[in-house]
């Protein structure tokens, strides 16, 4: 008599994958798929825990060799100074190539303009398109996840960009049975996410499984802040705070890291990872709708700068 194994017996099996190992296996697919499929890829790396958790899965794929890819970083110049200390150790210790594309270069020629409200994260989107020109990158890592926003919930793993560097969900390909199309026109490059199916706890609790180190500012810490926005703001060269707005010191934690001036700290205890998975767990905002002003400036504001390069 034929017997059918329910979900329960497949899951206890020692042969099944836990949900980590399965985005771990995912992951490491895609990592070998565009190695095999692409002649420069590159990895975007700020020393955020995406980009961390991306790098060292691109390790695991590879080791014992070195990763056959550079990485790529583009340096708002209002980024956290504990983060950019990170980068460069862990860019040492690997032997890795870093490229920098500099927002701070582009003002000083006058090709862009600071904002009246400080942020320069709109701003990296031709130093990133026209670094990807230059140096003739054909595939992008990117550490973005379908679970941060709804604009990148409509991303594919691999997603084709035109000679622009522009996004159109038109142009997107069909992904069934996790077959990925890297073809591309001269010109035109894929940007690829190897976390898009991994939502902000499968991250921490892979960080807290693999022992990854990160920077201490994911971790609860004092730091002198002010609030705007509903949020609170580290005091910096960016223009921070505007006369009326009190800076005072606070117990905090960063969610995400990104450009000093639009990033905001959450009012946290958890100095550990294991209360960090604990409130991320019971945390009912995304990473970016709790913490990031520019995805806030419209309702459609990361899919316009995507339609425009961005990330």
């Amino acid at each position: 008599m034929t017997t059918v194994a329910t979900v329960s017996e497949e899951t206890d099996s020692p042969y099944a994958l836990s949900h980590l190992d399965a985005l771990e296996s995912e992951a490491v697919h895609i990592f070998r798929e565009v190695a095999g499929e692409f002649e420069r890829p590159v990895i975007l790396f700020s020393g955020g825990k995406d980009s961390i958790v991306m790098l060292h899965l691109a390790l695991k794929a590879f080791r014992p060799a070195s990763v056959p890819f550079s990485l790529l970083h583009v340096d708002t110049g209002h980024n956290f100074p504990e983060v950019l200390d990170y980068r460069d150790r862990t860019v040492e210790k690997h032997g890795l190539r870093l490229h920098v594309a500099s927002v701070q270069d582009y003002i000083d020629r006058g090709v862009l303009k600071e904002r009246p409200d400080g942020t320069r994260n709109p701003l990296q989107t031709l130093p990133l398109t026209e670094k990807i020109q230059a140096e003739k990158f054909d595939a992008v890592f990117g550490g973005g996840r379908r679970d941060e926003e709804k604009a990148r919930a409509k991303e594919r793993v691999f997603s084709l960009r035109d000679e622009f560097s522009q996004w159109d969900p038109r142009r997107q390909r069909p992904e069934l049975w996790n077959l990925y199309n890297g073809r591309h026109a001269p010109g035109e490059h894929v940007r690829v996410f190897p976390l898009s199916n991994w939502t902000e706890l499968d991250v921490w609790q892979y960080i807290a499984r693999e022992g990854i180190e990160l920077p201490q500012i994911y971790y609860a810490h004092e730091r002198e802040v002010f609030s705007r926005s509903g949020m609170w703001l580290t005091a910096g060269e960016w223009g921070g705070p505007k006369d009326g707005e009190r800076v005072e010191k606070r117990l905090v934690r960063y969610r995400t890291v990104g450009d000093m001036s639009c990033t905001g700290a959450v009012d946290s205890d958890a100095d550990t990872i294991e209360k960090v998975i604990v409130e991320i767990a019971a945390s009912r905002l995304t990473e970016r709708g709790a913490t990031r002003a520019d995805d806030k400036m419209s309702e459609a504001a990361m899919e316009d700068r995507k339609r425009e390069g961005y990330f």
